[in-house]
């Protein structure tokens, strides 16, 4: 059996692919589950690249799909064979959130899930979606459970709305596509056109390029008549958040999910009171709201876009590949 090592004090080169002992059966409340897929987050490469310092030999990736291998006693909501997935805060079962670190999540303050076995106490886990490969299942974790909650759980997303998507990684893709299958209306920005030929092939209806446009949060806001987004998920933090309170509409909701541009800055919060709109930060979700977006995914036949995958082995290229911008969608792990 295999797993990845990182070492301190990190960085790409310090990735170790290492043989790992079992680790035996199931206690009571446990499961034993096989794992075949991870993906990559930003957070992620937070921390295999040293940004994010953790614990010395720790296991990264923070998202992990596979078959249940074995159970123990006791168990019920489980059986052998089931394909599951991983929960990012694994004691965060349900309720408001009682975490504002990563002192629990896999991958950072505890070991992830780059390795082929695993056992860990079943509420870590969720039922992956019905028909769903491990690959696709590997990315709700973080960023599909990232984008529910942004739209749906905090937002309370409805037909008719407006949403602004920022880039075209894992939560800003799977925010587009969720929002699409609700009815509600897109926008897109990129930097790229042929990746806004894609986000309109996915079913945005009004694509901007930033780079061209470095007014887009005011072109967002014309495009719909001067009335503004009800919802902008926001990737990228300082350098991106005054456009977004410019596109969204008096009263709207900004969910503000990643600081892709630094984690401090200026923030223009006059006109933020005056769109008297709601700026609302959050970091994934819970285990009960994971079960309730596997249940919707199912529902709406949504599967995740995935740009393309490695090998365990090839942990550093995957990352590497992350650093580029090239990818669309979701990068993963096959193993």
């Amino acid at each position: 059996m295999k797993r990845i090592t990182l070492r301190s004090p990190g960085g790409l080169d310090r990735l170790e692919l290492i043989e790992m002992l079992d680790p035996g059966p199931p206690g009571p409340g446990e499961i034993r589950v096989r794992l075949h897929a991870s993906s990559l987050n930003f957070h992620d490469y937070g921390v295999v690249s040293g940004r994010m310092p953790t614990a010395d030999g720790r296991i990264p990736m923070s998202d992990g799909a596979g078959v249940v291998e074995a159970v123990g006693e006791g168990m019920t909501e489980f059986k052998i064979g089931e394909h599951v997935v991983s929960c990012f805060f694994p004691g965060w079962l349900d309720g408001p959130p009682p975490v504002s670190d990563f002192s629990t999540t896999p991958g950072d303050g505890v070991d992830g899930y780059a390795r082929e076995v695993v056992v860990r106490p079943a509420t870590w886990f969720t039922r992956a979606p019905t028909g769903f490969s491990h690959a696709e299942a590997a990315t709700l974790t973080t960023a599909g459970l990232t984008a529910w909650r942004a739209l749906v759980v905090n937002g309370r997303l409805k037909a008719g709305d407006v949403v602004l998507v920022l880039g075209t990684g894992g939560v800003s893709i799977f925010a587009l596509q969720l929002a699409k299958a609700m009815g509600a209306t897109i926008i897109a920005t990129s930097s790229y056109d042929e990746k806004l030929e894609r986000v309109r092939a996915l079913g945005a209806g009004y694509t901007i390029n930033y780079r061209q446009h470095e007014d887009w949060g005011m072109r967002a806001r014309d495009w719909t008549g001067g009335h503004g987004v009800d919802h902008v998920v926001e990737v990228g933090g300082p350098g991106t958040l005054a456009q977004s309170i410019a596109a969204v509409r008096v009263g709207g909701h900004i969910a503000l999910i990643g600081v892709l541009t630094g984690r401090a800055g200026e923030v223009p919060t006059g006109a933020l009171m005056a769109k008297q709109a709601r700026l609302e930060g959050l970091i994934v979700g819970n285990r009960s709201q994971q079960m309730d977006f596997v249940r919707a995914l199912e529902a709406m036949d949504l599967h995740p876009v995935i740009d393309r995958s490695f090998g365990l082995a090839e942990m550093a290229d995957a990352f590497r590949y992350e650093e580029s911008g090239a990818h669309f969608g979701k990068i993963c792990l096959e193993f």
